[in-house]
């Protein structure tokens, strides 16, 4: 009955061990270069979207109804560094619901796979203030 235990305990042991060798990372130190598991290559970049396209058809994703947008001007994509998407900035002429006329209020949005994902106001001192514009 010991004799059993004792060859259960050291096989697994003996078990642990080597399943331990199976889950090298990467970048581990330890770990000979051909033993250790490939680092997944990064996804490929989108291809950079058309802005004005979409935000013509669109406008409503940024902008509400009630703020009837003029003078809408959007600027050139930029590769978002946090992800595979891309953000722009996007500024038009706005009226309050009250209908005060808001001025130009100014937008960063993120696109992600050709649809506009994400977008927020931008204080001034946001790059959007020194972005190059084009009217849509």
């Amino acid at each position: 009955m010991g004799r059993g235990r004792l060859h259960i305990a050291v096989t697994t042991i003996a078990a642990l061990a080597l399943a331990g060798c199976g889950f090298a990372d990467s970048r581990s130190p330890v770990v000979p270069e051909f033993m250790r598991v490939k680092a997944p290559e990064p996804p490929p970049l989108e291809a950079p979207p058309d802005v004005k396209r979409l935000i013509s058809e669109k406008l409503d994703a940024v902008f509400t109804a009630a703020s009837h947008p003029t003078r809408v001007q959007v600027s050139a994509p930029i590769h978002d560094p946090r992800g595979r998407g891309w953000t722009a900035c996007v500024r038009a002429e706005l009226t309050s619901v009250m209908g005060k006329p808001l001025g130009m209020q100014t937008y960063r949005i993120t696109i992600t796979e050709g649809v506009i994902a994400d977008r927020q106001h931008v204080d001034a001192d946001d790059t959007c203030t020194s972005e190059n514009y084009e009217p849509i």
